[in-house]
């Protein structure tokens, strides 16, 4: 039987990078939340001992796709505990909504989807901590979808706090560019001193996103979407981009601002949501046995 899963975005509303590690690292702050808006997986449990990725990426080895990564990690670790038979396999396919390389966590959440969705129909019985763990292998992203709660994150994003950002509805604007994380990090001009904060106090400041000016400084298409945008509402880098967001208070305002863009603007609305859609769908779902 199929089974349809959810696999939402997330946004950056904060992100401040706070020293260098020295594994090469950076140690972070950034306040997660999920959108109510993201690509669906369909999945397939079965008997053959197989994951068989149904629509693969051009380009992309299957070995090498966070799905079938995450679908082979979960797998491996169930049956090192002996929660999971050897014939265990699934047939996956995705819908794909969300840019690769826009800052929205279009990865990290197909693989922790994986994760909680194999979990449950296979019926591994790993906690959530467990599967969170087996999410940090795959990116330091993971785990928060994983979780599904919006967070204060710390570290290179894997030591998470819940939190309550306010709930608002956000424009979410592609501009047409590929950007490389790494090379965003390693830019010499990249600020990575900002001084640590709580989250109370992060709170109450203005947000924003210290990689936003190495980005619009080498991206002119998205200093020209940040710039366009902050004509209507306060506008951001999400994580180290290519997407930028814009927030507003109601769906119809946000719209309406969509309407109006440039030219080759690629865009959304969505309502930003503190309990991700994975939970609320596993919530949903019958207990297994």
């Amino acid at each position: 039987m199929i089974t349809t899963w959810p696999a939402p975005a997330k946004l950056n509303l904060f992100l401040y990078i706070t020293g260098r590690r020295p594994d090469g690292y950076h140690n972070l702050q950034t306040l997660f939340q999920f959108l109510d808006y993201g690509d669906t997986l369909h999945i397939t449990p079965d008997q053959s001992g197989v994951i068989s990725l149904l629509t693969p990426v051009a380009g992309v080895p299957d070995a090498q796709n966070l799905i079938v990564r995450a679908a082979e990690l979960l797998k491996n670790a169930a049956q090192r505990s002996h929660s999971l038979p050897k014939n265990a396999g699934a047939q996956i396919s995705i819908v794909k909504k969300l840019p690769m390389g826009g800052g929205l966590g279009g990865g990290s959440s197909n693989a922790a989807t994986i994760l909680v969705a194999l979990n449950y129909l296979w019926q591994c019985g790993l906690t959530q901590d467990e599967l969170a763990n087996l999410g940090l292998q795959l990116g330091a992203d993971v785990p928060v979808f994983v979780k599904g709660f919006a967070a204060f994150a710390e570290g290179v994003g894997e030591q998470l706090q819940p939190a309550l950002p306010d709930e608002k509805w956000y424009l979410v604007a592609h501009p047409g560019v590929s950007i490389s994380t790494p090379e965003v990090f390693s830019d010499p001009a990249l600020t990575w001193d900002t001084p640590l904060r709580d989250l109370a106090t992060l709170l109450r400041a203005p947000f924003s996103n210290d990689c936003e000016a190495v980005v619009r400084k080498r991206f002119r298409e998205v200093d020209a979407l940040v710039s366009w945008l902050l004509e209507y509402a306060p506008s951001r880098l999400t994580g180290t981009g290519a997407c930028v967001f814009a927030e507003f208070d109601t769906e119809s305002a946000a719209r309406q601002v969509l309407e109006l863009a440039p030219k080759g603007i690629r865009g959304f609305v969505a309502r930003g949501v503190n309990v991700s859609p994975l939970q609320r769908t596993l919530s949903k779902r019958p207990a297994t046995a």
